[in-house]
This record gives C-alpha cells, sequence and structure tokens, in this order.
C-alpha cells in the first residue's frame, strides 16, 4: 500500500509539471494577451491615405481598411503581433501592434507621379483641333514660363499659332497630310547628276549644288573635313535604292559643314531615286537618309563614337568631343522623305541623324515624312532647334542618347494612324556606355504637338534619362509617359524626376487609352 501510494503520489507530480510546462509557451490565449488597435494612416506629405488595407501578420484573417480620414480599427489581435500596411503605389510597411497605432506610408511613384501630374499644371482637356489644322481652340490652361533664351515668348500650348497661318502652310509634304492628303504635290526635276563618294572628295572646299539639277546619291556621300556643301533653294537631292553598304545617306563628317537654305516658297527636297511627287508618306525606306556629325561632347566612354550603320574602319563616321559649340552649317526649309532603308539586321537609318552636333548649328523648318526607323535622333551634342516635323515614321519620332542638352521648339510628332504603324513618340534614354555617364541627357521642349495612335506611347524615358516638355499637347496614344525605375539601382530616370532634372509642366493629354487620371498617363516602367 505504501508503495501505491508512492507511485500515485509520483504520477500526480508528474503530470502536474507537465501541464505547467505545456502552459508556459508564448503562445497568446484570448482572455489576456488579444489588443485592439486603432490609428491614423498619412501618407509623407501629411495627408490621410485611404483604402490601405491593415492586417495582422499572425492571423491574416484579421484585417480591415482605412477610411476616408485614414482611421481604422483592427479588434482582437496577439499584443505581440505586426500589423501591416499596404495599398497600391504606397510602400508597404510592418510595424509592432500598440493600442494606439498612427503610422505614415511614403508614396510609391505611382502616386507620386499621380500628384504631380496636377501640381506640375498638366491636365487633361479636348485640345479641339480645328479641322484640318493641328490649331487647338480655347484656353488649355497655364503656361510655362519661358527661358530667356532661344525660346520664342508666346501664348498658347502646342506646335502651331491657334490663330493665322500655321508655320507648315505650303511648303511642306505635311501640310498636305494634315488636310488630309495621302501623296506629296509634284516634283519639279532638273538636269540629273550622279555623286558618288569619290566625286564629293574630288570636288574641291566648296560645292555648290543649284535647283536647275537634281543630284542623285550613290552611296555613302561624306562632305569632308573642311569641305562646305552649299545646297540652293528648291533644290532636289535623291538617293538610290539599296540596303547594307549599298545604302545611299548623305554624311556631313566632323569638320564639314552643309548649308542647305530652302524657303517657304523653295523648299529642298530629299527623296529617293525617281520620285517626281504623288508619293504616300507610308512609302518608306527607298534610300538612307540624312547624317550630321559634328564635334559637341557626349557622356558615352570614350568621348567619341562610330555613328550607327557606318563601318568602323570608316574613320569619317565618328562624332563627339569637346566643342559644345561646333558648327556643322545650317538646315531650313529642308523636307526629307521615305528614308530609312536597312543597314543590317535591324537596323535601318534614321530620317535625320544628328551625332555630336554642336550649338553653332541651326536647324529651322525641318521635316522627315515616312522614314522606316526613326524620324530625328540625337546622339548626345547641343544643337538646338525650332520648327520640327517628323510623321507616318515606323519606330519613333524623336529619339535622343548619349547626353543630348539642346533646346527645341514648335514641334510636330504625327503617326500614322494605323495601330502598331509605329513605336513611340519619343524614345528618350540618357546614356549608353556607361548609362549613368555625365552630363546627363537634359535636353528642353516647348510647344510640341504629339498626335499618336492606339497602339504606341507618348514618350519613354529610361537608362538615365532626364529632360523637359512644356507647354504641350499629347493626343491620340496608348500610353503616355513612361519613366523607368530600376530596382536597386539608385541612379536611374526616377532619381532623374526626383532631383528634378525630368520635368513634365502644363502640358495637355486627350484620348490616351490607358486613362484620363494623372496616375493612369504617368507610369513607372522597369
Amino acid at each position: 500500500m505504501k508503495l501505491l501510494k508512492q507511485f500515485l503520489f509520483l504520477t500526480l507530480l508528474a503530470t502536474t509539471v507537465m501541464f505547467t510546462a505545456c502552459g508556459d509557451d508564448d503562445t497568446p490565449t484570448p482572455s489576456t494577451d488579444l489588443i485592439d488597435v486603432t490609428g491614423t494612416v498619412t501618407d509623407d506629405a501629411g495627408a490621410a491615405v485611404a483604402d490601405v488595407t491593415v492586417s495582422s501578420v499572425a492571423n491574416s484573417s484579421k484585417t480591415t481598411t482605412t477610411g476616408a480620414d485614414g482611421t481604422f480599427s483592427l479588434n482582437g489581435v496577439p499584443k505581440n503581433d505586426m500589423i501591416k500596411f499596404e495599398k497600391a503605389g504606397y510602400e508597404t510597411k510592418e510595424v509592432a501592434a500598440a493600442a494606439t497605432l498612427n503610422t505614415t506610408l511614403s508614396r510609391g511613384p505611382g502616386a507620386l507621379f499621380a500628384s504631380y501630374f496636377t501640381s506640375a499644371g498638366n491636365s487633361v482637356v479636348d485640345p479641339a483641333f480645328a479641322s484640318g489644322t493641328i490649331q487647338p481652340g480655347g484656353n488649355l490652361g497655364a503656361l510655362s514660363t519661358y527661358p530667356a533664351t532661344f525660346f520664342t515668348n508666346v501664348n498658347y500650348k502646342g506646335a502651331v499659332n491657334p490663330t493665322g497661318t500655321a508655320w507648315y502652310a505650303g511648303w511642306s509634304f505635311y501640310d498636305n497630310l494634315i488636310s488630309g492628303q495621302t501623296t506629296s504635290d509634284p516634283i519639279s526635276l532638273g538636269t540629273i547628276e550622279v555623286w558618288d563618294d569619290a566625286k564629293m572628295s574630288a570636288a574641291g572646299n566648296t560645292v555648290n549644288w543649284t535647283a536647275d539639277k537634281t543630284y542623285v546619291l550613290d552611296g555613302f556621300v561624306f562632305v569632308n573635313d573642311g569641305q562646305t556643301l552649299n545646297i540652293a533653294e528648291g533644290t532636289v537631292i535623291q538617293g538610290k535604292p539599296g540596303e547594307n553598304v549599298a545604302a545611299s545617306a548623305l554624311i556631313i563628317a566632323r569638320g564639314g559643314k552643309i548649308n542647305a537654305n530652302g524657303s517657304a516658297s523653295k523648299p529642298i527636297i530629299f527623296t529617293f531615286e525617281g520620285d517626281t511627287g504623288g508619293t504616300d508618306a507610308t512609302t518608306r525606306g527607298q534610300w538612307g537618309g540624312l547624317i550630321i556629325l559634328g564635334k559637341a561632347g557626349l557622356n558615352s566612354t570614350p568621348g567619341t563614337t562610330q555613328i550607327e550603320g557606318i563601318p568602323t574602319n570608316e574613320p569619317r563616321g565618328n562624332y563627339g568631343g569637346t566643342d559644345n559649340a561646333d558648327n556643322s552649317g545650317t538646315l531650313r526649309y529642308v523636307s526629307i522623305r521615305h528614308g530609312g532603308t536597312n543597314i543590317g539586321a535591324d537596323n535601318e537609318i534614321n530620317g535625320l541623324t544628328l551625332g555630336g552636333v554642336g550649338s553653332g548649328t541651326t536647324i529651322e523648318y525641318v521635316e522627315v515624312i515616312g522614314n522606316k526607323d526613326d524620324g530625328i535622333e540625337w546622339f548626345g551634342g547641343t544643337v538646338n532647334a525650332k520648327y520640327l516635323i517628323a510623321a507616318y515614321c515606323a519606330d519613333d519620332a524623336l529619339d535622343y542618347d548619349e547626353g543630348y542638352r539642346g533646346n527645341n521648339q514648335f514641334v510636330i510628332v504625327h503617326q500614322d494612324p494605323a495601330a502598331d504603324a509605329a513605336d513611340r513618340g519619343g524614345e528618350h534614354d540618357g546614356g549608353t556606355t556607361p548609362e549613368t555617364g555625365t552630363p546627363y541627357a537634359t535636353p528642353v521642349f516647348y510647344n510640341v504637338t504629339s498626335i499618336g495612335n492606339s497602339g504606341s506611347r507618348a514618350i519613354t524615358f529610361r537608362d538615365n534619362a532626364g529632360g523637359e516638355y512644356h507647354n504641350s499637347i499629347f493626343v491620340g496614344y496608348n500610353r503616355g509617359i513612361d519613366i523607368e525605375d530600376l530596382i536597386g539601382q539608385d541612379q536611374d530616370t526616377y532619381k532623374q524626376w526626383k532631383d528634378g532634372n525630368l520635368k513634365l509642366e502644363n502640358n495637355v493629354f486627350f484620348n490616351i487609352k490607358a486613362g484620363n487620371t494623372g496616375a493612369d498617363i504617368f507610369k513607372i516602367s522597369n
């Protein structure tokens, strides 16, 4: 009996110890370890944030959302829990549970862009173009102040004055397109002269092309260092057909100059061999294009680069340097049509290529129509321009890279209305090798009218690009403005925007398929 009592006593003692050990863990009990959490969520600008999902990390079924005033109440969560705050466009945050829990969520790029869209004076408004024009009607809102130099101070948005005669009228192929015609006016040809590179090299330091002749380019024709090509108003230049090494293009080498001085009544026309007018704007890739290479600075290593499409063993294809005021001549009232032939696999020539061109160069009243690649592309440099048109091009209308930092005003982008007939209105890259090279790409555009189609994007900023668009109109695109934010990379295009090197101010957007709010139109891409 004594042994039995001892056994029962030890059994009871062990059981008591076992129950005591099992009850001494970290599992909260409903009666003593649960709390109710209340608080307010604000953003980093101090504004209440509605519709934030507030949830228990330990028990995901415990969840609520903030009200319009940012307040919430979450009942019955473990006191040692973490509370998660989530909302699209804001950085997710976890905070230790407390009876009173006020917290701040940092706005992500999407929320910041949505706020910036309005605060920077951008709006969604129908520009109400007059029939057969891109002249806007009505008041489109406040204007950005014009810088004191280069820019013309005007009181309207977009590329064209709402009243009076449009600056593209009469001389441009674009004038036909916007009025509903699809083909060019008749072209009067003169006596045919075929020019190849050997003929240009042997022509002396000054070469004059006149309107009584039509000059046919046979292959790559270089205007050499120390040589000046003067082209009289009304002159027609045509490129022979051909691809790769047989492509035809006019190339102004570093140290060479082109003075193509057309007029509103007698523009200079670059087109393909045999074109007598009546050619559709969708006729593309019939010859190469016009390439101008200068000595202005780039942000790529080693500071000079070989232009795309020119063999690397051809030294006259090099561009870049240290002379930001370099002068490559003048383009005025020049129409460049139907270019962009293939010079390699998926590699075409731009309508107008500007490689390292300096601010001493004059570019005014220049159009590129129906190019198979980009309309106008800047590779670094500092050249300024007014009255530009890039229309019906099959890739990007405007493209820049390698630290381009010039000024541009009164610019028309008009894409082929067929869906997917073009890529972007603007493809804007900062650098290449390296992407973060300096000087940064910070060109400034005022008074742009950019008309897209339902398959294209208005502008993509990427590869650490900066840049500015003011007092401009964007209509008819699938997407609006894309700004690249690279995960894990400190210096990128999103940072350029945060640092004030990328600005989009007092612009009008309309009929953007992605939506009609700031958050729809300004987007992060990665």
